[in-house]
C-alpha cells in the first residue's frame, strides 16, 4: 500500500507496469488517472495545487487503510501531485489490485471520491482573467455519501 504526494510528473505506464508486476495472486487491477482540464471559458493557463506536507500523506494513508479494511485488496497505489500544472497534465492516479474485480472497482471508486472531496489539497485556477480558488461541488459530496 503506497501513498506518494509529489511535485514531479509521473510516468503512468511505468507506474501501472510496476504495480501489476508485484503480485501473482491478483485477478483484477483497476486504475484511474486524473487530468487537469479547463472547465471554464476563461482559458485556464495553470492549475496550482497546494497541500501541507506530512498532514496530507497521513490523511491519504488513513483513507487507503479504510479501503483496505472494507475490501479484499492485494495492493493500493495513490499518487497525487502538487504545484503548477497545465491543462492535459496528470494530477493523480489511483490503482487497486484484488483477486476479484468488484473489490478492485469499488475500492478505486471509494478512493477517487475521497480524493475529490476530502483530501487536504487546495486548488487554484490561474487564467488570463486572474486567480480563483476551486470550491467543492455538491455532486462530489453526493458521490462520497454513498460510502
Amino acid at each position: 500500500m503506497t501513498v506518494r504526494v509529489q511535485e514531479a510528473p509521473f510516468d503512468l505506464g511505468a507506474e501501472v507496469s510496476q504495480f501489476t508486476n508485484t503480485s501473482h495472486d491478483v485477478g483484477a487491477v483497476v486504475t484511474f488517472t486524473g487530468i487537469v482540464r479547463d472547465l471554464t471559458t476563461r482559458d485556464l493557463a495553470v492549475m496550482e495545487i497546494e497541500h501541507y506536507p506530512g498532514m496530507t500523506e497521513k490523511a491519504l494513508q488513513k483513507i487507503v487503510d479504510q479501503a483496505n479494511e472494507r475490501w479484499s485488496l492485494a495492493d493500493v497505489l495513490v499518487i497525487h501531485r502538487y504545484g503548477k500544472m497545465a491543462p492535459g497534465d496528470q494530477i493523480m492516479m489511483v490503482a487497486t489490485a484484488s483477486a476479484h474485480r468488484q473489490d478492485a472497482f469499488e475500492a478505486a471508486q471509494f478512493l477517487m471520491d475521497y480524493l475529490k472531496s476530502r483530501a487536504p489539497f487546495w486548488k487554484k485556477e490561474i487564467t488570463q482573467d486572474g486567480e480563483t480558488w476551486v470550491e467543492s461541488k455538491a455532486q462530489d459530496e453526493d458521490a462520497l455519501s454513498r460510502w
